[in-house]
């Protein structure tokens, strides 16, 4: 399983031309695998979406409801044990909660996070994707 972070699900379902060759080769070669998404992205898109940052085709609900259908989406629910580990983040994390969330459960599940954000690309206690170094619109 591979999680995704927020910006990456939402180009990834709304066909965006952000979704660049690197992050498209990891999502078709990844296909048989599941792709993970916490349930903090679903928040944080609904966040987006009251504060005018993010404009979808359809109702929140409605988005939500399509993307989580999306083919091999295995929507993550927040644990009690990613609770606990996204207050205990090793090293020096900045302190988005969304962010430690997501963080937290690469962590707990010890999977690969695909991400374009080079705050969570520079954090050295989980695997991101794509391993290059690559700008990222959330610095």
């Amino acid at each position: 399983m591979i999680l995704l972070d927020t910006h990456i699900w939402v180009w990834w379902v709304n066909k965006s031309p952000q979704i660049t060759p690197t992050l498209h080769s990891i999502i078709t070669s990844n296909k048989s695998k599941s792709f993970g998404v916490s349930i903090i992205s679903c928040w944080e898109i609904a966040k987006l979406v009251e504060y005018r940052r993010l404009k979808l085709k359809y109702s929140v609900q409605d988005w939500l409801d399509k993307a989580i259908a999306y083919p091999n989406i295995r929507l993550l629910d927040l644990t009690p044990q990613i609770a606990t580990v996204f207050t205990q983040l090793p090293g020096d994390f900045h302190r988005d909660p969304a962010d430690q969330i997501i963080v937290a459960t690469a962590r707990v599940h010890e999977i690969p996070l695909l991400t374009k954000d080079k705050k969570i690309q520079r954090y050295s206690f989980i695997k991101t994707l794509p391993e290059e170094n690559i700008s990222a619109e959330n610095e």
